[in-house]
């Protein structure tokens, strides 16, 4: 099972709420800023998650949205289970049937790896995610945006150029 970009934005921006809206809702304006995603596209992932029971939305000014439920009592599974196309596992080998009476090549080596995945998704909460992000092992692994680089070039002023004046051709009397 892997996580298409709608899920793993989910899965940040409930981090992300997990941490900043203890006491208040956070505004979609702010966590899109913070994961760098576009606003629209993001206040749509997070009202699937309201409508999924992840998240409760605030409304008014000082609204936002909140977790619906104690952070170490969400999984993984559940905030990514709205972006999962219903047949959640797909054969490796990419065969329309696989399993059960009728297993591909890789299916039961690839059965082991796929059932890890899901016991991590359901096992993890987003209280263990977020306690394992600020480890001080965990916070030398976050990536930094490089600032972006200054032109060497020395800044040098352009002399105002002036046209030539251009002489209008007489105009011929009768």
């Amino acid at each position: 099972m892997w996580l298409g970009s709608t899920a793993q934005h989910a899965v940040r921006a409930v981090l992300y709420i997990t941490e900043h809206g203890i006491d208040a809702p956070v505004r979609v304006d702010d966590i899109a800023a913070a994961l760098d995603a576009p606003r629209n596209y993001l206040s749509k992932t997070l009202h699937q998650l309201v409508r999924a029971g992840v998240l409760r939305s605030v409304r008014g000014p000082n609204g936002g949205f909140q977790l619906a439920d104690a952070p170490d009592a969400l999984s993984v599974a559940r905030i990514v289970a709205p972006f999962l196309p219903s047949q959640q596992t797909r054969c490796l080998m990419g065969r329309p049937t696989c399993g059960g009476a009728n297993p591909c090549a890789a299916h039961h080596r690839w059965q082991h790896v796929a059932d890890g995945v899901i016991a991590f998704f359901e096992e993890t909460t987003a209280a263990q995610l977020l306690a394992d992000n600020r480890t001080p092992r965990a916070a030398a692994r976050v990536v930094r945006k490089k600032p972006r680089p200054v032109s060497r070039r020395p800044a040098t002023k352009r002399p105002a150029t002036k046209r030539p004046a251009t002489k209008r051709p007489a105009a011929k009397r009768p």
